[in-house]
């Protein structure tokens, strides 16, 4: 079956284009529509009623352009309103959630870290998940400042460096050997992070299991593209649009528009 309807992604801002690129890596034939919410990022600082709003606003304009199936990319969006989103829309949706599942599974140390923000840390689904690691020692920190940083197209900045190295250090000293990246910016920050971190601690995010994901619930609704044509996306900003050029360097479709 040919289903040339695009796959939508949201996210509080330019972050989820780091799980747009495994997506579309895996993918290669979808196509894709994202939202960069970045008037309103970041989220994780925002009530779960202001979180829910958003996404079911975000979702709206998705489905306008048809979307077969939309993808939640934002660690805090979905720790807050995936519930809501599936129980109020029929479309398919895709959450991202900190990979906590295989830093416990594959840590030596027992020992592992988290980097999120306020409200993936704070939300009821993620403390849900915590329950399943009885036996790990899980150091949460919230990367206060972070995403603002990205946003702002400051991620080699002095600034950016001084946060992390008061956000990382601590958990190193803590003997982790997995740190959990439970933001989708946060990827964009592991050059700076592996500065940081000893080289004995691996870095998680989630962006290649929601790929998988992905590709899974095409399969199971019949609603993959298997048509030959080449591949077409569009990137929509409600602010300033260069941050979003400078990440996508070689992208065409970058729009600002107000939503």
């Amino acid at each position: 079956m040919i289903n040339e309807n695009a796959i939508g992604l949201f996210d509080s801002g330019i972050g989820g284009t780091s799980i747009w690129k495994e997506i579309h890596l895996l993918l290669p034939n979808e196509n894709t529509i994202y939202l960069a919410d970045s008037k309103n990022a970041p989220y994780g600082f925002k009530s779960k009623e202001e979180i829910i709003d958003l996404s079911y606003k975000n979702t709206e304009v998705l489905l306008n352009y048809d979307c077969k199936l939309i993808v939640v990319a934002c660690n805090t969006a979905t720790t807050n309103a995936i519930k809501e989103l599936r129980a109020k829309y029929d479309v398919p949706f895709i959450g991202i959630e900190p990979a906590i599942k295989p830093a416990a599974n594959l840590s030596k140390t027992d020992i592992i870290g988290i980097l999120a923000t306020k409200g993936t840390l704070t939300s009821e689904l993620f403390h849900e998940k915590l329950l399943s690691y009885p036996n790990v020692k899980i150091i949460e920190q919230i990367g206060h400042g972070l995403v603002q940083l990205i946003e702002n197209g400051a991620i080699d900045s002095v600034e950016m460096t001084e946060l992390l190295e008061s956000y990382l250090n601590p958990m190193i000293e803590q003997n982790i050997d997995y740190l959990v990246l439970g933001c989708s910016h946060y990827p964009y920050l592991i050059p700076q992070i592996k500065k940081i971190l000893p080289s004995h601690i691996k870095i998680i995010d989630s962006g290649e299991a929601v790929a998988k994901q992905t590709r899974n619930v095409l399969n199971q609704y019949n609603l993959l593209n298997t048509g030959n044509k080449k591949s077409s996306h569009f990137f929509y900003t409600n602010t300033n649009p260069d941050v979003l050029k400078e990440i996508l360097k070689d992208t065409k479709n970058i729009i600002q528009k107000d939503f």
